[in-house]
């Protein structure tokens, strides 16, 4: 589908960004840029739809060279969604979607039932969003605007560059689970870049890590993990790996008194509080002095997926932490959304 053979690129006499890229993307694969800032990876994917050219080697799709296709059909056959998003503020959100078909003229009544389409698609319901502005838009759902515009061609290619990087971690994580189940639905490629291996791993159908513009490997995230092929490959892997392993005794708020715990932090989920009885077994939480609630701990040894994805189950805004049967403390959103931007 594409393939880089022997790509360099350099911006100075001096210095190449990205240096002898030698690697396939097949179709329908979901294919993860992956390596620290700065190695060469958002170099990489813009050189697909010729936003930078390489200096030397080829890069081809479908078998031919993409330097022999006209560089505004190209781009029109290839999405893109940013970090930054950048839909057009003074544009609706079905005006938004509908650029590059009107660009490719495309009839009124096509492109009509195209965006209603890719709304579906990305799970906003076209009679509530067609008609907003992006500023009435959360993050989450200007990012998916943005993939659903991307869609709107219907590319075979979709480039994403760390599209979801500046989005609230459980924001993130409902993107990361939605765009995985859409390629699989409609079999696009994509080709994504991120600095976050989390995110690589539960994306990726392969991971192609690079360091200092080098490819360091290429395959599946249990290969990095289990057979590094080179000493950084190893050293990244083994930081994702202690991130990964990170359990809720590392991150909880310790309780101070015997009577209640105090959650630190307070969202739109309401105030809570956890009554403890006198042997720190039985607990209710409290919201707003109106509705009472019993809740169960969350043992100490659970990792910080599973606290989200309780908090998140339970529309709780922190949870009480057991340890031996005993309330040692809470964890909150803040407390995991700090923990999870740390480790990034």
């Amino acid at each position: 589908m594409i393939t880089f053979n022997g790509v360099d690129k350099s911006f100075t006499e001096n210095r190449k960004a990205v240096k002898g890229l030698s690697f396939t993307i097949e179709r329908g694969e979901f294919f993860v840029l992956i390596g620290p800032s700065g190695c060469g990876k958002t170099t990489t994917l813009k050189m697909i739809n010729r936003l930078i050219d390489a200096s030397s080697g080829t890069i081809t799709i479908n078998g031919s060279p993409h330097t022999d296709v006209d560089i505004h059909e190209l781009r029109w056959n290839i999405g893109y969604v940013l970090q930054q998003i950048a839909l057009f503020p003074h544009l609706t959100v079905a005006e938004n979607i509908s650029v590059v078909p009107e660009m490719k003229k495309w009839k009124q009544k096509d492109i009509e039932r195209r965006v209603d389409e890719l709304l579906d698609l990305v799970g906003l319901d076209p009679a509530t969003y067609r008609d907003r502005l992006p500023e009435d838009l959360s993050g989450g759902q200007q990012q998916r605007i943005g993939v659903a515009r991307a869609l709107a061609g219907d590319p075979d290619i979709i480039l994403m560059d760390e599209p979801f990087s500046a989005l609230d971690p459980l924001v993130r994580e409902q993107l990361q689970t939605d765009i995985k189940a859409l390629q699989q639905r409609i079999k696009k490629t994509i080709v994504f870049v991120t600095h976050d291996m989390r995110e690589a791993t539960i994306l990726g159908d392969r991971i192609a890590m690079m360091e200092e513009g080098e490819l360091q490997q290429v395959g599946t995230a249990e290969e990095l993990q289990q057979n590094p092929a080179t000493p950084a490959v190893s050293a990244f892997m083994g930081r994702y790996s202690s991130q990964r392993n990170l359990t809720l005794k590392e991150v909880f708020t310790p309780t101070e008194k015997s009577e209640y715990i105090q959650p630190k932090f307070d969202t739109h989920l309401q105030h809570v509080q956890f009554i403890v009885d006198e042997h720190g077994k039985s607990f209710t939480t409290i919201n707003d002095g109106a509705k009472q609630q019993t809740v169960d701990a969350i043992d100490h040894s659970s990792s910080i997926k599973a606290a989200f994805r309780f908090l998140e189950s339970n529309e709780l805004a922190a949870v009480p932490i057991q340890e031996n049967g005993k309330i040692i403390g809470t964890v909150s959103y803040k407390d995991l959304a700090r923990v999870s931007i740390d480790n990034q």
